[in-house]
């Protein structure tokens, strides 16, 4: 593991958690992982990108699709307990392997995906909450979407909801609670760039101690 240190981001949709991911990871010249995570944990396992892209941040998947999709062999993860999980655990465990993989290698920032909780016993990582007020939220993801404001806010507490459930379902905390986490960050109050400015100085102090 060495010096790595790894920055999670948890967020609220419309908070810019994955713009200011992006930005503290320029700033550091580090890897940053949203997407990029899915292809990581596609080529590791052996599935195909699109069983993650359809799984990405859901707790459940339907029977029917999850029997479709079974029929794809994983490589490495044939031991009889993996072969009898649901899909949709298939997914998550390989997620969860690659994301400590990452970790070990290098120094990165990884942007929900219950990072935080995968790399639970890993003393060098950083786990940040980025929320903001839903004006704020609404404006940014009627803005990004091109749709109105009432079609943003559906977007906001569907994807809100998918992604609380999603963290609630697999590690047993609960998803934006502060004490999961070492920063939780209002974007709306304090700006983008702050929030980058705020990790960024936690970053120094944490490896200080």
């Amino acid at each position: 593991m060495g010096n790595n240190v790894v920055i999670t981001i948890g967020r609220e949709f419309g908070s810019g958690g994955r713009e200011i991911g992006k930005k503290v990871a320029d700033r550091l010249g580090i890897k940053f992982y949203d997407k990029e995570l899915l292809q990581e944990a596609a080529k590791e396992s052996g599935f195909c990108r699109e069983i993650f892209e359809n799984q990405d941040e859901k707790p459940t998947n339907s029977f029917l699709y999850s029997l479709v999709m079974d029929t794809y062999s994983i490589n490495g993860y044939s031991s009889a307990p993996f072969l009898d999980m649901p899909l949709n655990h298939k997914v998550f465990l390989a997620q969860f392997e690659t994301i400590k993989k990452i970790a070990e290698k290098e120094s990165c920032v990884i942007v929900g995906r219950c990072a935080d909780y995968a790399l639970a016993e890993n003393p060098n990582c950083i786990n940040v909450f980025i929320h903001a007020d839903k004006e704020f939220r609404t404006k940014r993801v009627a803005a990004e979407l091109q749709v109105n404001e009432s079609k943003a806010k559906d977007a906001i507490q569907k994807k809100d909801k998918q992604r609380a459930s999603y963290y609630n379902y697999y590690t047993s905390k609960k998803w934006g609670d502060s004490r999961s986490y070492h920063l939780t960050l209002d974007s709306s109050a304090l700006g983008i760039d702050k929030c980058v400015e705020m990790i960024l100085q936690y970053r120094a102090l944490y490896l200080m101690k």
